[in-house]
Parts: structure tokens; sequence; C-alpha cells
């Protein structure tokens, strides 16, 4: 990693750690992950600040944050998002899902059904 490159992470390291107490493996790897342009899964138990990770991540880099709350009830457009017919123009209008952000929190994916998960993983592989 170039000077410039380690300096930027550190910076971003830094900012998170602002918001971030005691989680400094954490946050070096998810650095590391946006870094190689990968994803991350995080378990842990509820209430540990999850969501305010991907959060400091995003606003520390200037990305877009979005989550995607799983739910038996979402269908793949819910993510991947959706062309509507505007009747004032007689065209199709696309509306992005969530998906479109840099950095997304996908919450309980095993709640969804098949066709959704599938979605968001071909999602994530197309980058």
């Amino acid at each position: 990693m170039s000077d410039e490159a380690r300096a930027v992470a550190e910076r971003v390291l830094e900012n998170m750690r602002k918001v971030m107490v005691g989680k400094d493996e954490t946050l070096e790897l998810s650095i590391v992950t946006l870094l190689s342009q990968g994803h991350a899964l995080i378990e842990d138990v509820p209430g540990v600040g999850k969501t305010m990770l991907a959060k400091s991540l995003a606003r520390s880099t200037a990305c877009a944050f979005k989550r995607i709350q799983f739910t038996p009830d979402l269908i793949p457009s819910d993510i991947t998002g959706v062309s509507v017919y505007n009747q004032k123009n007689g065209e199709f209008e696309y509306r992005p899902g969530p998906i479109t952000a840099q950095v997304i929190l996908a919450d309980e994916i095993n709640r969804a059904t098949p066709k959704t998960q599938s979605a968001l993983l071909e999602a994530m592989e197309e980058r």
C-alpha cells in the first residue's frame, strides 16, 4: 500500500474510532474490505453497533449508505429497483433500489425468500 493510501486509511480509521470504541480489529477489517472492493459478513448479538459501523464507514468515506431489512414479504425488485410507468410523459422511469448505494447493510438475510436472497447475491457478484 502506498504512503498516500495508508494515510487515507488511517484518517478513515481515526474518524470511525470517534464513533466505535473497542472494535479496532473490526474497524480495520471493514476498511480493508472496502479497499479491496469486497463484502463482509458481521455476525454478532443485537445492539453491539453493526449498523453504526456501516454508517460510520460510509460517512467517513463520503459513500452512500443504505440498510435493507430482510423480511419474508420482501421481493427482488425491492432490492434492485423497479421500472414504473409514468402516465404524464408516457414512459417508464427506473426507480433504483437500495442496492445502488456504495455501503449496504443487509440485515437478517435468512428471513427472506430464496429469490430475494438470490437477487442480493447476484447484485453483490456484479458489484
